[in-house]
């Protein structure tokens, strides 16, 4: 099979490899949905990479073949699946409580650091990993679940974020416009900062109850004008930008609590934007394997459309070509069909 594998210094190659077959315990899946993620740049990007491993951490598919040792529950061929993209020990408290990217010996990321991923017809993976696709949502939608959406999903519960709450979202990329989405679901009031005005208007689309633009004015301030001057109950930092950082800390009312997301960069705040707010700061992993199949569950009862999040629809040969445009942010979301 041809699979797509960065090489690092914003080089990719399509490579072949031999269809996977699974051993004890493991699936096989043919990938009907594979997302791009803005961590995939970081790889891309990246230094030259000597190990080359197959790209794509948001996988959704069916199952293909079920290896010896698979019971029924876990997996049968022709399920139609998402994956859990990490594994672990299988035995410490946090890959017991479905945890295992926080795994105490360590963990596999597929289509990361350490495991083939999802940008290839087929992918082997313990069958423990797999959450099911319900019938009503879409392989796009599984694929978006997978990583992005399922990632804004788990810092909301992390967040505890109530209904009559206002939730002020720092970044409008895919994740932060799943927060949106979601947040408006459950009940919140949503402000979303981004300095691009297409994002802006997709946050609108989405529900967000007020957008603004960073480069014009400043957000906090303004987030605190369009509360009645006491600020955001909670925030969510998605974009790794260290002034959003700064300011969904500002922004918030006393007793805030704000989230943080984006997985590179620091955060520098004056203290007393945390001690005399009596202000949290909290981070936010992705999910659990059972947060991601309560993620599933609560966009198919509550009706929710993920699809429009996808700008942009590839083939994996396209995936020269599709990074490119990525890397340059000239669009939304990506997925690869197959």
């Amino acid at each position: 099979m041809q699979a797509v594998v960065f090489l690092g210094e914003r080089q990719l190659e399509l490579k072949k490899f031999p269809d996977p077959t699974p051993d004890t315990g493991e699936v096989v899946l043919e990938i009907k949905a594979s997302g791009m993620c803005g961590t995939d740049l970081h790889r891309y990007r990246g230094p030259k990479l000597d190990e080359h491993l197959i790209a794509g951490h948001e996988p959704c598919g069916v199952v293909l073949a079920v290896g010896a040792g698979v019971p029924p529950s876990q997996a049968s061929v022709g399920d139609r699946v998402m994956v859990h993209h990490y594994d672990g020990c299988g035995a410490c408290k946090h890959c017991v409580e479905g945890w295992t990217q926080m795994c105490d010996d360590g963990s596999t990321i597929y289509g990361g650091k350490n495991g083939h991923g999802a940008h290839a017809p087929y992918m082997k993976v313990p069958a423990h990993t797999l959450v099911k696709l319900p019938e009503e949502l879409t392989f796009k939608a599984g694929a978006a679940i997978s990583c992005g959406t399922g990632t804004a999903f788990g810092a909301i519960k992390q967040l505890e974020l109530a209904g009559d709450e206002t939730l002020a979202v720092f970044g409008q990329g895919p994740v932060g416009l799943s927060a949106t989405l979601l947040a408006k679901e459950m009940g919140a009031r949503v402000i979303a900062v981004d300095p691009q005005s297409d994002r802006r208007a997709m946050a609108t689309s989405f529900g967000a109850d007020y957008t603004i633009d960073p480069t014009d004015v400043d957000a906090a301030e303004l987030i605190r004008e369009l509360t009645a001057g006491l600020g955001a109950h909670k925030s969510m930092e998605c974009s790794s930008n260290a002034m959003a950082r700064a300011q969904s800390v500002d922004c918030l009312r006393k007793w805030g609590t704000a989230c943080m997301v984006g997985v590179t960069g620091d955060i520098t705040v004056p203290i007393t934007n945390l001690i005399h707010k009596q202000a949290r700061i909290l981070g936010s992993w992705t999910f659990s394997k059972t947060g991601q199949a309560e993620c599933a569950r609560f966009i198919l009862e509550r009706g929710i459309d993920i699809n429009p999040l996808f700008s942009h629809e590839f083939v994996l040969d396209d995936a020269i070509s599709a990074y490119k445009l990525f890397d340059a942010q000239k669009m939304g979301k990506g997925v690869f069909l197959l």
